[in-house]
């Protein structure tokens, strides 16, 4: 139980941080030790909310319900999904339903009324039609200082006219903290071990809400460190970064609860190459933002910064960490693509660090003792290793080829041959190994093309000389059955190409009709070639 309290301890720290991640893992890792821990599932309903995972907290919610039917926020956390997956009359009869078991639950009760309100005055099921919507948003502190934003006020107008944007843009944070205000559920709260049902409280007189301060309204601190802040960036802009600095500290002397004078402060040591600086100034305006409910995308752009930082330093490791920190609060393209191109690196890094010809060469002689043995699997597995080492030399190809042979892995031998050619292409061994693994395949026509490419090189070179005339006399004397030459032939990429071309069916139908015709029909040097492929491997004869 210990171990089940540490981990539900520390999933309520990683959703209070908006570590929703973390928080699914620490909640998973509880239930997989407690599966009847009514808490946890309830718990990780309300990350896979703030996630925008409704169907998984719908889930947790009816599990936390099916394992303590008698405990309301079980029922609010199952009726809080279904709202948001559009369910209300569903989300209603759960409501209904926590309330019998606890009478007196308030936040039960608030929302019922709230989804009956919703029920009856919205035929669309749209939250942003609600007649006090903009009262509800200037009176609770999350969205408040969004509504100081025009882009925002434009967002709530698109959903409030267009229902059915919603669901695409359910991605921006901005619009999961408004529907939690609207529907009036905090899904970031974690739960304690509550086993009795929760007293009812004692009704409280309404207070009025006095209207909040629009932008123009502002405390006189925050107009002046919105000046100065202006004054920096000008000066950042001209490359100025002394002045920029001084700027950027009065204005967060004027108002030290706003992140971004220190985020513009971490841009200059940036640009300086001061980047141990630049993080710890993230770092800050990281720990200011959480402090101050600050918009999850300025978060994100902190913690992209910090992985820019360790970009530029090669240090890719690190990068990776914090531009996934970024994209857990917000997702943008560029970062991802940062963040792709860091993890690329990092594999580039280990494959190079890899990278030992010494070790290479004592693999290359264990696989020959092997080869030798006739040992050919293991001998592979040291040659195989000996590329990783060594993956530039030709050879270490050449030998694995001639296992695969062995093995009869044709077409891995194959590419292992081609691998040779590309790395050096006047290395004779591997047109020979690539000839006669053609030859074992008994694809004696490209066979010798191959054999004959290696004597364009030596001449004198035996091994494709009596590969040359091993071919002519198989092709000569070949006596398969014509089942056998149809599976080989049509086993070839080239040839399968050939014969799904409706033009060429077209013009073989009309040959074996009129023999005659085949003559008209080589004088197109393309049809020709494609013929002439097709008599090689055997697939057409002519008499």
């Amino acid at each position: 139980m210990e171990k089940v309290n540490e981990l539900k301890e520390k999933g309520n720290k990683a959703l209070s941080a908006g570590n929703l991640d973390e928080a699914v893992k620490y909640y998973s890792e509880g239930i997989k030790l407690d599966p009847k821990n009514h808490v946890l599932y309830s718990n990780r309903s309300a990350a896979y909310a703030k996630k925008g995972e409704y169907q998984k907290a719908y889930e947790d919610g009816c599990r936390t319900v099916e394992l303590k039917p008698d405990w309301g926020k079980g029922y609010s956390r199952k009726a809080a999904a279904l709202e948001f997956l559009n369910r209300f009359e569903d989300a209603k009869k759960t409501y209904i339903e926590g309330l019998k078991h606890e009478p007196g639950n308030q936040q039960l009760k608030d929302g019922l009324q709230k989804v009956e309100s919703r029920l009856s005055a919205r035929k669309s099921m749209n939250p942003f039609n609600m007649p006090d919507l903009y009262q509800k948003l200037e009176t609770d502190p999350r969205t408040r200082a969004l509504l100081k934003d025009s882009s925002y006020r434009e967002l709530i107008e698109q959903l409030k006219n267009s229902p059915s944007d919603l669901a695409v843009k359910l991605q921006d944070p901005r619009v999961m903290t408004t529907l939690s205000v609207l529907l009036g559920i905090d899904f970031s709260a974690a739960d304690e071990d509550e086993e009795e049902p929760s007293p009812p409280p004692p009704p409280q007189p309404k207070k009025e809400s006095k209207p909040q301060p629009m932008e123009e309204d502002l405390p006189e601190n925050k107009k002046q460190a919105l000046k100065e802040k202006e004054h920096g960036n000008e000066a950042y802009k001209k490359k100025d970064f002394e002045t920029a600095l001084k700027h950027y500290d009065k204005a967060r002397e004027l108002d030290p609860t706003n992140m971004m004078f220190l985020f513009n402060k971490s841009a200059v040591y940036f640009e300086q190459g001061d980047y141990s600086k630049c993080r710890e100034l993230c770092e800050q305006a990281v720990e200011v933002g959480r402090e101050n409910r600050e918009d999850y995308r300025q978060i994100a752009k902190a913690y992209a910064r910090i992985g820019n930082s360790y970009f530029k330093e090669e240090k890719y490791k690190e990068a990776v960490q914090f531009y996934n920190k970024s994209l857990t609060e917000h997702r943008v393209p560029e970062v991802l693509k940062k963040c792709q191109q860091a993890e690329k690196l990092i594999k580039e890094q280990e494959r190079l660090a890899y990278i030992n010809p010494e070790i290479a060469l004592e693999e290359k002689n264990r696989g020959n003792e092997c080869f030798q043995a006739g040992n050919y699997p293991q001998a592979m597995k040291h040659y195989t290793e000996a590329i990783k080492r060594n993956p530039d030399d030709v050879k270490l190809y050449s030998n694995r080829a001639a296992c695969y042979t062995k093995l009869l892995e044709f077409q891995l031998a194959l590419k292992d041959c081609e691998e040779c050619i590309r790395l050096d292409p006047s290395f004779i061994k591997g047109y020979t190994r690539k000839g006669a693994a053609l030859e074992a395949m008994k694809d004696f026509s490209k066979a010798m093309e191959v054999y004959q490419k290696a004597l364009e090189l030596d001449a004198n070179c035996k091994e494709a000389v009596d590969g040359c005339q091993r071919c002519m006399v198989s092709q000569y004397n070949r006596n398969d059955t014509p089942e056998e030459v149809k599976r080989r032939a049509m086993a070839d990429p080239e040839v399968q190409q050939i014969m799904s071309d409706p033009a060429m069916r077209l013009i073989l139908e009309q040959m074996q009709k009129d023999p005659q015709a085949l003559s008209d029909h080589l004088k197109n040097p393309v049809i020709a070639q494609k013929i002439h492929k097709l008599i090689d491997v055997g697939l057409i004869a002519i008499r």
